[in-house]
C-alpha cells in the first residue's frame, strides 16, 4: 500500500514517540472524570477545580511557549492550554525522556501529536484572558496514534473547503463522518432517543419484550420478497426474516397479555432514499384490543417520543411542519381514494378498477387482484398527500390476508396503516383469529402467487394450527424505525438515520 506524505509522516512520528520509550497504545484505564460540555455548562461551580479529560485532537497551535489544543470527546469540544513552563527543560539530543514532564514536552513542542490523536489531559479548569473556559494542562497523556489524517474542515471568507461531504464516502466511513461532521451523531442519539422512550411506554403498559427467530423456514407475515440461505446442518434452504408477526401471535396463543419486538427484517427488494434491504420494525400485540384502540395508543405513542426527541410535537421535515400531537385524521381508503380521484371503487369488480389503474400509471395490472390494484392507486394518487400524521383505515379484504373482517363493512377489514409526510409509517390490524377464516385467506395468497404475484403470501401450517388452539381478539401494529428517526429527526433519507447502511462493493 503506498502511503501519502502525510501518512509517512505520521508513522514517523510513531516510531520516535517508540524511541522515546512512550507507548503510543497504552493498555492501562484512563479514568476521566469531566466532560466539554457538563465543564462549559458548570464553570461557575468548576472553575479552578482539577479534571481529567479525554477525547481525539481537532486542532493545536503553539505560540512560542504556549500551545492550544481542541479536544473532542464524547459530548463536545474544549480548549486545553499548555505552558512550557509547567514543563521541565526538554531532554538533551540523544537522552532518553524519564519523567512524564519530559515526555509531554518532546509530544507537544517537537510537535509529534497530529490532528486525530487520543489524548489524555489533566490540569484545571479555567478561562483565559479572551475569556474562553478551558483546561490548563499539568499532564498529557497519548491514548491512541492516529496514522491518517482526517478531512477537516478549513474555512476562508466564510467559505467551507476540504468537507466530507460526499454521501457514499460518508456512509461508507461512519466513523469519519460523526468525527468531522457536526450533527451527526446527534442523529442517532435522537434514534437511541426514540428506541428508549418507546420501550419505556411498552413495559409501563406491562408489555412484554421478546425475540423470535430471524431465521425461518417460511417467509410469513408481510406481502414481501425474502433474502434466501441455507442450513448446511439440515440442509434446507431457509428465510430470513420479513416480519415478526405470526410468531409474535404465537406467544398471544401461549398466553402473553402483551408481546413487541424490537429487531431486523429482511427484505430483498429495492433500495432508496426510503428503503434499505435490512432494516429495524418494531411489532406490537396486545390482547383483548382492536385496532380502533390501537389507533389511540399510537398517536398518543407517538405524541411522547416527538417530545422526548425535540421537546415538543412539532418537526420540521424539508417544507412542511408536521404536528406529532394526537388525535389524528381517521380515514377509510376508499373515501381517500374517491376524494383525490373522485372515483368510488367501493362496489366495483377487479375488471372495472383495472383500466382506471391503468389510467393512473400502474403498470403490470393483468397479475394484480382487486386488493393489490386498489392499494397501487392509493400509492400513486393519494399516499404522497397526506403530510400531516393521518390514520386510513378499512382496507379490503384482498390486501389483508392476516385481519378480522370489518364489524360492519363487507369486504373489509379493521386495518389501518399510518401516513406521514407522505410515506406509511405504521400497520396495524384487528387480528384475524378465526383459523378456519385465516387458512382460507392464505389459499387465496397462494392462488396470487400463481397468477404472478411474486410477493404473495405461503401458507403457514404451524401458524394455522397455533390459531386451532384459539387466540384471544388481538389487535398488533408494525412501526418502521427507520422511517420513524426519518420523521423525528428532519433528514431527507433513510441513509441518514442508519448507521451503516447497505452499499454498493467498493470497486
Amino acid at each position: 500500500m503506498e502511503l501519502s506524505e502525510q501518512e509517512q509522516v505520521r508513522r514517523q512520528s510513531l516510531q520516535t514517540m517508540r524511541d522515546m520509550g512512550l507507548n503510543p497504545y497504552p493498555a492501562a484505564e484512563y479514568n476521566v472524570t469531566g466532560y466539554s460540555t457538563d465543564i462549559k455548562a458548570n464553570f461557575d461551580q468548576l472553575d479552578g477545580q482539577s479534571v481529567r479529560i479525554a477525547g481525539r485532537l481537532m486542532s493545536k497551535r503553539i505560540m512560542g511557549k504556549a500551545s492550544f489544543i481542541e479536544l473532542q470527546d464524547s459530548k463536545g469540544r474544549i480548549q486545553v492550554y499548555v505552558s512550557r513552563d509547567d514543563i521541565q527543560a526538554p531532554v538533551a539530543e540523544g537522552e532518553t525522556p524519564v519523567t512524564v514532564e519530559q515526555q509531554m514536552y518532546n509530544v507537544v513542542f517537537k510537535k509529534l501529536l497530529d490532528i486525530g490523536d487520543f489524548i489524555g489531559i489533566e490540569g484545571f479548569i479555567f478561562r483565559t484572558q479572551m475569556g474562553e473556559i478551558s483546561v490548563h494542562a499539568k499532564q498529557l497523556t497519548v491514548l491512541s496514534k492516529s496514522l491518517r489524517p482526517l478531512p477537516i474542515v478549513k474555512y476562508k471568507d466564510g467559505v467551507a473547503y476540504d468537507g466530507f461531504n460526499d454521501p457514499e464516502q460518508r456512509y461508507r466511513q461512519r466513523y469519519v463522518d460523526l468525527v468531522v461532521n457536526d450533527g451527526v451523531k446527534s442523529t442517532f442519539l435522537k434514534r437511541a432517543t426514540i428506541l428508549r422512550t418507546m420501550r419505556q411506554v411498552f413495559d409501563e403498559a406491562g408489555y412484554t419484550e421478546v425475540e423470535t427467530p430471524m431465521l425461518q423456514q417460511i417467509a410469513g407475515g408481510a406481502s414481501a420478497r425474502p433474502f434466501i440461505t441455507h442450513h448446511n446442518t439440515l440442509d434446507v434452504d431457509m428465510y430470513l426474516r420479513i416480519a415478526t408477526e405470526l410468531y409474535l401471535k404465537r406467544l398471544i396463543v401461549g398466553g402473553f397479555e402483551g408481546v413487541y419486538e424490537i429487531g431486523r427484517n429482511f427484505r430483498n427488494e429495492g433500495m432508496d432514499r426510503s428503503h434499505n434491504p435490512e432494516f429495524t420494525c418494531m411489532e406490537l400485540y396486545v390482547s383483548y384490543k382492536d385496532y380502533n384502540w390501537m389507533m389511540t395508543f399510537t398517536e398518543n405513542l407517538l405524541e411522547r417520543i416527538a417530545i422526548a426527541v425535540n421537546g415538543t410535537t412539532k418537526v420540521q421535515i424539508g417544507d412542511h411542519e408536521v404536528d406529532f400531537k394526537a388525535p389524528y385524521r381517521r380515514l377509510p381508503i376508499l373515501d381517500a381514494i374517491k376524494e383525490k380521484t373522485g372515483y368510488d371503487l367501493s362496489s366495483m369488480t377487479e375488471d372495472e378498477i383495472r383500466p382506471i389503474a391503468k389510467q393512473f400509471g400502474v403498470e403490470g395490472t393483468d397479475k394484480m387482484g382487486k386488493g393489490k390494484l386498489i392499494d397501487e392507486i392509493f400509492g400513486e394518487t393519494c399516499e404522497g398527500t397526506f403530510i400531516q400524521p393521518t390514520f386510513i383505515t378499512d382496507y379490503p379484504v384482498e390486501m389483508s390476508p392476516l385481519t378480522k373482517m370489518h364489524r360492519s363493512k363487507p369486504g373489509l377489514t379493521e386495518r389501518f396503516e399510518l401516513m406521514v409526510n407522505g410515506k406509511e409509517l405504521a400497520n396495524a390490524y384487528s387480528e384475524l383469529n378465526d383459523p378456519i377464516d385465516q387458512y382460507n385467506r392464505f389459499v387465496d395468497q397462494m392462488n396470487l402467487g400463481k397468477k404472478g404475484d411474486d410477493e404473495a403470501m405461503v401458507i403457514d401450517h404451524d401458524f394455522v394450527r397455533a390459531l386451532e388452539y384459539g387466540m384471544p381478539p388481538t389487535s398488533g401494529i408494525g412501526i418502521g424505525i427507520d422511517r420513524l428517526a426519518i420523521l423525528m429527526t428532519g433528514q431527507p433519507t433513510i441513509q441518514e438515520v442508519l448507521l451503516f447502511p447497505t452499499m454498493k462493493p467498493e470497486v
